[in-house]
């Protein structure tokens, strides 16, 4: 897309006042402007934001998921934008060159549909589960990958309006596994791109209460949703004896375990598994869909 136009979405629980006005003076100072920017306020009041920033505010938490949503919505009924960037509220763009390289790809590439930014600490470290491949090792190694960070990505609208946008139901986690298979299987890329970075506070998804539950659900969803029949028992299989390896805390196991019986018993929304050759795909640029 010729010059494509940017918008920036911010999803906050109204609790980081001040990181929310950092991130926006770092969007501030990029030197490829955004068109838009719009920051929700997921079940909670917004503190004053600057005059050219949009305000939504909701009475009730909808998620990762429903939040990001109504931010998609509120892009597109402005009718102005082509590419949106999501980005954590406690975030921080410390390059002013990120939109503009943002920009400069989706230029070049028609069928880019996701772009995937670097997550790292105020050292520069960037965590192993902040690199979007399994050879996690060197996080600066960039290139197509079969999924992308939540905490900081740009996402096509042209790729948004033939796919859909964010799985409401899943609240959060995996959502982003969610919107990578359905891209790869319209065909669409995913690229990881390091140079990109987002410098973020160095944390772990196991401090919200949910996430063990979270988890575990949302994993069956996504393979109830988009595999293969003969590939949801390798998924869940693989991921189930990862979990009892990785998990010490028996608490923890317990909301699993729930959460993984709560995956299987309730719906996951319409089932679209994924062709072959979408498996295929995945298989070559590294990480097929049984881990």
């Amino acid at each position: 897309m010729p010059e494509p136009r940017l918008g920036v979405a911010i999803l906050t629980m109204g609790n980081r006042p001040r990181e929310v006005a950092a991130l926006l003076e770092s969007v501030d100072r990029q030197d490829v402007p955004a068109t838009r920017i719009v920051v929700v306020g997921n079940g909670s009041p917004l503190p004053e934001l600057p005059a050219h920033v949009t305000s939504v505010e909701l009475d009730e938490n909808l998620g990762v998921s429903g939040g990001r949503n109504v931010a998609l919505r509120r892009l597109r009924e402005f009718g102005d934008v082509d590419v949106v960037i999501d980005l954590d509220d406690d975030g921080l763009l410390v390059d002013p060159g990120v939109f503009r390289t943002v920009r400069d790809l989706y230029a070049a590439d028609p069928r880019l549909g996701i772009v995937s930014f670097r997550i790292a600490d105020e050292h520069g470290e960037t965590q192993r589960r902040h690199v979007p491949r399994l050879r996690a090792s060197d996080p600066m190694r960039g290139g197509e990958v079969t999924t992308f960070l939540g905490g900081g990505h740009a996402l096509s609208m042209p790729m948004l309006e033939r796919i859909g946008g964010w799985p409401d139901a899943f609240f959060f986690t995996h959502e982003e596994t969610d919107l990578a298979w359905r891209a790869l299987d319209d065909g669409w890329s995913v690229r990881y791109v390091p140079e990109l970075l987002l410098q973020h506070p160095r944390t772990s998804p196991a401090r919200h209460a949910v996430y063990y539950r979270m988890t575990a659900r949302n994993r069956v969803w996504l393979a109830r949703r988009h595999l293969p029949l003969p590939l949801v028992p390798l998924y869940l299989g693989s991921w189930t004896l990862l979990t009892l390896v990785r998990t010490r805390a028996l608490d923890g196991l317990r909301a699993w375990a729930g959460g993984f019986a709560e995956g299987f018993r309730t719906p996951c929304g319409t089932r679209r598994p994924m062709r072959w050759r979408t498996v295929w795909r995945m298989t070559r640029l590294g990480r097929p869909p049984v881990i």
